[in-house]
């Protein structure tokens, strides 16, 4: 029933919707993005009767989501899970949903060309972007990139529906937009920049000049654990509202948005809800993958060994509070650089939003892919540290840890000479390990072997102390 969710018991749209006008499109209408840029532009709405809305598009995948949002006057329900109680708000600066394969692309990119657009923003996650991670830039034999080059005009992927959208506009006399990408990558839009315009040049050249000269790719560093919507996160959403809302989100309190201040044809005024505008997003990207990802990263692994099971899990055990703690302002706050933030303050909400018992973020899922995401997290800090000869020892300890967990699962799985050599150096099996105490006791034996490969491997020798560890 259209505008049922006008009945919840929330936070409700208090502002004339009618005045909202799309002036952004956004590619990727997941779970993250109506929990995070949807509800900043919606408190812009609320407190500040901003008049931006948005267009929000499913490219491949996501039908039922955006058939669920348009039978419900374009409404979702955003859920905040704290440990002491849920509130939830309901979002209303979507203004049309519209889907590729249901819509059709010339609706698609109609809504991209409508004059007023100033801005198409992404949340297509790192596959999207058809690139290669360690390059960033755009590979141009993937299949649907090729696909998309033999028929520019009808493109099915992200970067060649932004580059067509953008010849339109370009040959219609309409001023560029700005392209920007709210995926949690690093310099993602640096990122965007290279896909965009390398498949722009593959294209057509002189397009490709003018969307370097019209086109601005702001970065951005976004942060708020939204996990996977469930039917029992939407039964809990159902019970606080008394509306079934199929298209609803839960998610942590916090939120973080930091925003590269380069916009070609305006923008919302996002700091007044909170968001922080600034020059160089990169000290705070690394402030994040340090500091949070990083400390995640430790207690995933060592607390994985110990048996536990959630995040939150680890945060009951003082061994593991007081050393993650310890990682994160001893080992990686020395080697931050970021302008007015207090990174203690920053420590203090970590640790506290890894308390919350309402998130149940699995260590064993935050470990997967542990070979992609602990170079990024841990070894700038590591050669930090050796190049200013100071201590790394709980950075070794986490590193470590990331090894003893992968050489367990390749001893289940494949049963590896490899993974057989490191798992009989320790008496017991890793998952009887129930021990916290005896988990960091044994990794620190790891731990030391680490730190002095590293050291040797660059000419140092200089001597390790023992992390202070309660045991």
């Amino acid at each position: 029933m259209q505008n049922r969710l006008l009945s919840a018991k929330a936070t409700l749209p208090d502002y004339d919707r009618t005045a909202l006008t799309a002036r952004m499109v956004h590619l990727g209408f997941g779970a993250f993005h109506r929990a995070h840029q949807g509800v900043y532009t919606d408190i812009l709405a609320a407190e500040q009767h901003s008049d931006w809305g948005y267009y929000e598009v499913n490219l491949i995948g996501g039908e039922q989501q955006i058939a669920d949002l348009k039978q419900q006057d374009n409404l979702y329900t955003v859920a905040e899970m704290s440990a002491e109680a849920w509130t939830a708000r309901v979002v209303g600066v979507v203004k049309a949903a519209l889907h590729v394969q249901v819509d059709g692309l010339e609706r698609v990119l109609a809504a991209m060309c409508e004059p007023q657009i100033a801005i198409v923003s992404l949340t297509i996650t790192e596959k999207g972007y058809c690139h290669s991670p360690a390059t960033g830039q755009l590979l141009l034999e993937h299949p649907m990139i090729a696909a998309d080059l033999q028929n520019p005009h009808q493109p099915l992927t992200a970067p060649g529906i932004i580059v067509e959208a953008l010849a339109r506009r370009k040959a219609a006399g309409l001023p560029a937009f700005t392209v920007m990408s709210c995926d949690n990558m690093p310099e993602n839009g640096h990122v965007t920049r290279q896909v965009v315009t390398a498949y722009a040049r593959a294209v057509d050249v002189e397009l490709a000049i003018w969307i370097e000269q019209n086109v601005t790719f702001p970065s951005t560093m976004v942060d708020r654990i939204v996990p996977a919507v469930t039917p029992e996160t939407l039964d809990k959403i159902e019970q606080l509202t008394g509306v079934r809302d199929p298209a609803g989100v839960a998610c942590e309190p916090f939120r973080q948005w930091v925003i590269e201040d380069t916009f070609v044809a305006g923008r919302p005024q996002w700091e007044n809800a909170g968001a922080t505008l600034v020059t160089d997003v990169v000290p705070f990207e690394e402030m994040k993958l340090r500091m949070l990802n990083g400390s995640h990263s430790f207690l995933a692994y060592l607390g994985y060994l110990a048996g536990y099971q959630h995040i939150n899990d680890c945060m009951a055990d003082d061994n593991y509070r007081l050393t993650a703690q310890a990682l994160m302002l001893r080992e990686q706050a020395p080697t931050l650089k970021v302008q007015g933030v207090d990174l203690q303050r920053y420590a203090d909400q970590l640790i506290a939003r890894y308390c919350n018992p309402a998130l149940r973020h699995r260590t064993w899922q935050i470990a997967m892919d542990g070979s992609q995401k602990l170079p990024q997290r841990m070894l700038d800090s590591i050669r930090w540290h050796l190049a200013n000869h100071s201590d790394f020892d709980l950075l070794a300890l986490a590193w470590r840890g990331g090894c003893v967990t992968l050489a367990a699962w390749m001893n289940r799985a494949r049963r590896s000479t490899l993974a057989i050599r490191y798992c009989r150096l320790f008496s017991a099996p890793w998952q009887t390990v129930k021990k916290a105490q005896v988990v960091l006791r044994r990794c620190w034996e790891w731990q030391k072997f680490s730190v002095t490969i590293c050291r040797r491997r660059l000419g140092l020798r200089k001597k390790c102390k023992k992390p202070m560890i309660v045991y």
